[in-house]
């Protein structure tokens, strides 16, 4: 998974890549024991990747070869649990805001003892060793003859690009006497990473400054000397916005999220965040932190530091806990680090705070393409959010930086686990707060990018090319939730064929980093050493706790009742006056920033670099009246935070 912090000197999301995970998912698979064959055997549906083809097959994998596997329990209920989640999400529902505890929500739904105990002889008798066990999963690892013999299928090696990867030569399978306790198998299909060891973080990244000149409210200062955008003279980027300005633009009224605690999860952690976030607060006027405001959950580990880009995500996390405290300042942020970029270890995150119900709101901002999602992960995630969802606990996460993602991958697709149908998927915009704090303006965050010609007296190749945009779209694997029918127009719901699907994203807010949000954050110096720094920075990253931080608002003015999964209301309140109708030209007119950065992203010493910033172009994305695929239904109105009081 990579994170969704648009990177501040290319205007390209972060790439904590993940090694490259299996083809697309089949179609909404509710649960993984589908069907059972005529062996007494229950197939575990979509553990066979689309890529582990004939053509593309290797031959078998050796016996003797290591795998490591996660065994997901699906619990005593899973058609329960899914039907749960729904009733009490949805405001038209009798068993609305009916929330089960923690314990009760384990009780309920987990898995039994027995379950457990029968899914661990069955694991060992086939050889494996059974490494851990939670109460979503039994981590196993053994030799490829023990996990054939346990699934049911041969493991090959597949040719995918140009690398080779193991996979199950059919679909794996469970035996039917376990009667559906084991809701999927994941690992199966890629190489194990064997890193027991404990990496160590590095330090944070090298500083990043942005030039001036800058406007400190949207259009204070015009690019006088510069040429014409759009036949007119066209303001500065803002310095970046902070949180008086983003809670005027948002109708925070008097709200402060207080009884509210958000949680955040992202890789890794910041060394320096709780001096970070104070020394910002203290700077541009937030609340300072109270005792135990911002409290961290950490792994005894950490694994894969350079292959995930460990400190690129240090920036993540300072973004995401100042804007939620920007927003929500007397909210408590509970950080959830994980041991790596990648999905187990992101899983275990989200399962810590469903657990422990750490939280009622958790941002998320980071993703990856659906065709690298496959759908024993997809089970898994859902099963998350669907035990979050009867707790009350409400997931958002940013929708993506690479618009319809075509400049990126070459094909039109959604992010995941943003295209999930119970997560809130945060989508992005541009954002013109003006003098006074005054709302005056959003568009769908897309950028154009063009460069100031040589003699300075023309845009070359204008407007540019596209550099990054708000992620959205049509998801090709999951099919519409119910809370999006008669909203989505079908163009947009079927734009995959005859089946309506679910769209993205949900909600918006402010994403472009050229109208971007001020952080704070210790970075090292050219000369080594490591101070505080503040810059501008933008991405699905920045929208995605912007929105937590408003849902904790509204949590306080309806008296501390969560509203958990909050897409069921969040469509309910479409087409009112609680939502900015976000569009591409809100001003009638193409819209542009001047923007001028240092070449060395530190000072002047190797110059400077103008440019041009068309917003509002999002690749083949449009922000138009109604619901779309940048914006969703729009962004928090007046009016939204109050909403939501019994």
């Amino acid at each position: 998974m990579r994170s969704n912090r648009a990177a501040v000197r290319a205007g390209v999301s972060m790439a904590a890549t993940l090694p490259l995970l299996a083809g697309a998912l089949a179609l909404g698979i509710p649960a993984a024991h589908a069907s059972t064959d005529p062996d007494g055997r229950d197939t575990l549906q979509g553990t066979k990747p689309l890529w582990a083809t004939a053509q593309a097959d290797k031959g078998a994998t050796a016996d003797a070869s290591r795998v490591s596997a996660r065994v997901y329990l699906a619990g005593r209920d899973a058609a329960g649990l899914s039907a749960y989640a729904k009733a009490v999400s949805d405001p038209s529902s009798p068993s609305y805001g009916k929330y089960l505890s923690a314990r009760q929500a384990e009780a309920r739904f987990g898995a039994t003892k027995a379950q457990v105990a029968e899914v661990t002889a069955w694991l060992k008798s086939a050889g494996l060793t059974v490494t851990d066990t939670t109460r979503h999963y039994l981590s196993v690892t053994g030799e490829v003859a023990d996990a054939e013999k346990a699934f049911g299928t041969q493991l090959h090696n597949y040719a995918k690009g140009k690398k080779t990867y193991r996979a199950p030569a059919k679909t794996a399978s469970a035996p039917a006497g376990l009667n559906g306790a084991v809701l999927t198998v994941t690992g199966l299909d890629n190489a194990p990473h064997k890193a027991n060891h404990s990496d160590t973080l590095p330090p944070p990244d090298a500083v990043f400054h942005n030039a001036g000149p800058f406007s400190s409210y949207y259009g204070s200062k015009t690019a006088t000397t510069l040429p014409k955008a759009y036949g007119t003279k066209i303001p500065y980027a803002v310095k970046g916005y902070t949180g008086k300005q983003l809670r005027a633009a948002y109708g925070a009224g008097r709200a402060t999220g207080k009884g509210v605690t958000v949680a955040i999860t992202d890789a890794y952690a910041s060394p320096t965040i709780a001096a970070d976030a104070a020394t910002y607060a203290a700077k541009h006027g937030d609340a300072a932190y109270g005792g135990g405001q911002l409290s961290q959950v950490l792994p005894t580990q950490y694994t894969r530091t350079e292959e995930c880009g460990a400190a690129g995500w240090y920036g993540e996390e300072t973004l995401d806990v100042e804007a939620v405290h920007a927003v929500a300042p007397a909210s408590d942020i509970i950080y959830v680090g994980a041991e790596s970029c990648y999905d187990d270890d992101l899983l275990d995150s989200l399962g810590k705070i469903v657990d422990g119900h750490l939280a009622d709101i958790v941002s998320n901002s980071w993703g990856d393409i659906e065709a690298n999602q496959t759908p024993d992960l997809a089970a898994a995630y859902d099963q998350v959010f669907q035990l979050g969802a009867i707790e009350g606990i409400g997931f958002y996460f940013s929708s993506g930086d690479n618009g319809d993602e075509v400049a990126h991958t070459g094909t039109k697709q959604v992010d995941t686990p943003a295209n999930s149908a119970w997560v809130t998927a945060v989508g992005g915009t541009s954002l013109a707060v003006g003098k006074g704090d005054t709302y005056k303006w959003e568009t769908g965050w897309g950028t154009f990018r063009a460069t100031l010609s040589d003699d300075g007296k023309s845009w070359t190749d204008f407007p540019g090319a596209y550099t990054s945009g708000a992620g959205g779209g049509t998801s090709a694997t999951v099919k519409q939730p119910f809370y999006q029918r008669g909203v989505v127009p079908s163009t947009l719901s079927k734009a995959h064929g005859n089946q309506a699907m679910r769209t993205v994203p949900d909600i918006s807010a402010i994403a472009d980093p050229n109208t971007g949000f001020l952080v704070g954050q210790t970075q090292t110096f050219p000369d080594g050493t490591q101070k505080y720094d503040e810059y501008r920075i933008g991405g699905t990253s920045l929208a995605s706790p912007v929105i937590a931080g408003i849902q904790a608002l509204a949590q306080q003015q309806r008296g501390g009742h969560p509203i958990g999964f909050a897409n069921p209301a969040i469509y309910d309140r479409y087409g009112s006056k609680l939502y900015h109708d976000v569009t591409d030209r809100p001003t009638g007119r193409d819209l542009a920033v001047a923007r001028v950065d240092f070449v060395n992203s530190f000072d002047a010493s190797e110059g400077l670099l103008t440019s041009v910033r068309s917003l509002g172009k999002d690749s083949s994305l449009k922000a138009v009246r109604g619901y779309d695929d940048v914006t969703g239904v729009g962004s928090p109105a007046p009016g939204y935070v109050t909403s939501y009081h019994h």
